[in-house]
């Protein structure tokens, strides 16, 4: 059995600045592969600058066909970095985690829920207060991780990795990630989604 995965985010889940082997759910999917899980090219629901209701709507053009025996939801930077207000990504970021659950045959535990990375530390950032970007990309996670628990799908944390600055970890614009920083993601992703698929 071959699996098949759908990824659904925003610019860090489309690769925003890197050639399409870089993104996370490819080479997520090639280290699933390399490691014997025998998993198809994921399927990517994903634009640079969507916000929680953007994507939705997306979602809702593309018409993904499940079941998928692994779903990726990456969402939030957007609704962040527009200072929408937290109540309503929550109740946003609620739905769309109900539309993943149901691209996974109705099961939470095939859904991966990523963490928002920090965009505060790189020198897009520069002028504005960090700390503050900072509070408010732990609040929005604060939010999206209760919602992941509640529902019983899999919280992976790379807002702690998207802090941690080193040698060529970010695409040309200094804002999006390079391909070795996703990489990094995609090995947090790594056991859980083994895990998911039975391996």
């Amino acid at each position: 059995m071959t699996h098949r995965v759908l990824a659904l985010g925003d610019s860090y889940t489309i690769g925003e600045g890197v050639a399409e082997p870089e993104r996370w759910p490819v080479q997520l999917a090639d280290a699933l592969g390399a490691s014997g899980v025998p998993v198809q090219a994921p399927e990517i629901v994903a634009r640079t600058g969507w916000t929680t209701d953007e994507l939705d709507a997306a979602i809702t053009a593309a018409a993904p066909r499940g079941p998928y025996d692994l779903v990726t939801l990456l969402i939030g930077v957007n609704d962040q970095y527009r200072s929408r207000p937290l109540g309503e990504f929550a109740a946003q970021f609620a739905a769309l985690l109900a539309r993943a659950i149901a691209f996974a045959g109705g099961a939470p535990g095939r859904v991966l829920v990523l963490s928002i990375p920090d965009w505060g530390v790189t020198p897009f950032a520069d002028g504005r207060d960090r700390s503050l970007v900072a509070a408010a990309i732990d609040a929005f996670n604060e939010q999206a991780r209760a919602a992941t628990d509640r529902a019983g799908a899999r919280w992976v944390d790379i807002t702690a990795v998207s802090r941690e600055p080193h040698a060529g970890w970010l695409a040309p614009d200094d804002l999006h990630p390079s391909g070795a920083q996703y990489a990094r993601w995609a090995a947090q992703a790594f056991q859980p989604a083994r895990d998911i698929l039975g391996y």
